[in-house]
């Protein structure tokens, strides 16, 4: 699939001071299709270097939540770390 603006949406802006802006992106995609460069370029008017993302990626019918940053935004290719998956443990 692709990039859909439905599901993303601004946590936290940033002034554009020092402090990056937050998003979350929700999408039926997997983490490994998100974290390939050129996935948002939708939003390089949007996304500068060091912006937060939370996505809710999915694997099969099971959501898989992650961290990531934008790592690069140049002549509107826009590049994002691989991402961090948050632990799902619930030992209870």
């Amino acid at each position: 699939m692709a990039y859909s603006s439905t599901g993303f949406t601004t946590v936290s802006a940033s002034k554009r001071g020092n402090a990056p802006s937050i998003y979350a992106y929700k999408t039926a995609d997997a983490l490994s299709v998100v974290r390939f460069t050129g996935y948002f370029n939708a939003l390089a008017n949007t996304l500068v270097v060091g912006d937060l993302i939370y996505v809710v990626s999915s694997t099969g019918s099971t959501a898989v939540c992650s961290l990531t940053q934008v790592l690069s935004n140049a002549s509107g290719v826009v590049d994002v770390a691989d991402g961090t998956t948050l632990a799902n443990t619930d030992t209870d």
